[in-house]
């Protein structure tokens, strides 16, 4: 429960700690490539990078800049293996869905064999991140921070104004994001949208921080920039599945289904994009950031 004594410190180091016991427990895990240990782990990293870059300001300037590469550095050696599994699996579970006169079952088991030989090609990558000694330094580094932390003094003022000061900072960033990606012209929109859905991440992030203090104010504001995450996120999803299909319709012995699918990843694209502005409403209002 919040008080006037709690501090924007305070609520910052409970998340890093919070995720940082996420990320310590994983390794064995992600070894033994459990069901979503790799995205479990990617996500902690995320979550982990996303509270140093949003409230860099508390930080000693430079204290934290080698502890945000490593977690970049692990949440790309991890971002191989996650992603092709998602999209293997996306694209398969679409295929199964197909009319007859497509072939689903053989399109499926085509895309369900190139899925499972690609993330194998890339595994060895995630066995040799744990295996690297950057990701015993990552550990140490996190344990370093939170038992002598490089605040400023900043860091003491009360916990409610700052972060939804905070908050809307991040809503501002991403409206702006957001504005200019419905703008974008089309050969720009794809990376511009998915540039917005990293800005609504780091928002939803935001909101997750101050939600143990703040309250249901906190997770509202989560919520909502969640929701403008997702239909970002269902874009960039047809857009790379759009993307494989095209490259591997010669050789994947499948060209029809992989062509209907393809113009089914159009229409999700399409239809991401007119959903946008109304979820977009729901996220942008002025007093979604007040928490206190």
């Amino acid at each position: 429960m919040v008080t006037p004594e709690t501090t924007v410190g305070q609520v910052l180091l409970a998340r890093i700690e919070a995720q940082a016991v996420v990320l310590a427990g994983l390794d064995d895990a992600v070894r033994a490539d459990e069901p979503d240990a790799v995205h479990r782990m990617r996500v902690a990293c995320r979550r982990l990078r996303s509270a140093l870059r949003t409230f860099r300001r508390l930080f000693t300037p430079g204290a934290t800049d080698e502890l945000a590469a490593g977690l970049r550095w692990l949440g790309a050696a991890l971002g191989g293996a996650r992603d092709r599994e998602v999209l293997a699996g996306r694209l398969v579970a679409e295929a199964r869905e197909l009319p007859a006169e497509c072939g689903p079952r053989r399109v499926a088991d085509a895309l369900e064999r190139w899925g499972e030989a690609d993330y194998r090609q890339v595994w060895p990558e995630v066995l040799a991140a744990l295996d690297d000694p950057r990701r015993r330094a990552l550990g140490e580094a996190l344990a370093a921070l939170l038992a002598d932390p490089p605040l400023r003094p900043r860091a003491a003022r009360g916990a409610l104004p700052e972060l939804s000061r905070i908050a809307a900072r991040e809503q501002r960033r991403t409206a702006e994001r957001v504005r200019t990606a419905l703008a974008a012209a089309p050969e720009d929109r794809d990376l511009a949208l998915h540039e917005a859905r990293k800005a609504a991440k780091r928002a939803r992030y935001a909101g997750e921080t101050a939600a143990p203090v703040a309250g249901a104010r906190a997770d509202r504001y989560a919520q909502r920039m969640k929701a403008v995450q997702e239909v970002l996120g269902e874009h960039q999803d047809a857009v790379v599945a759009a993307t494989a299909l095209a490259a591997n319709a010669a050789t994947g012995g499948e060209p029809f289904g992989y062509g209907v699918l393809y113009a089914r990843q159009l229409v999700t694209q399409e239809g991401a994009r007119r959903r946008l502005p109304d979820v977009w409403r729901r996220a942008g209002g002025r007093k979604l950031p007040r928490f206190g």
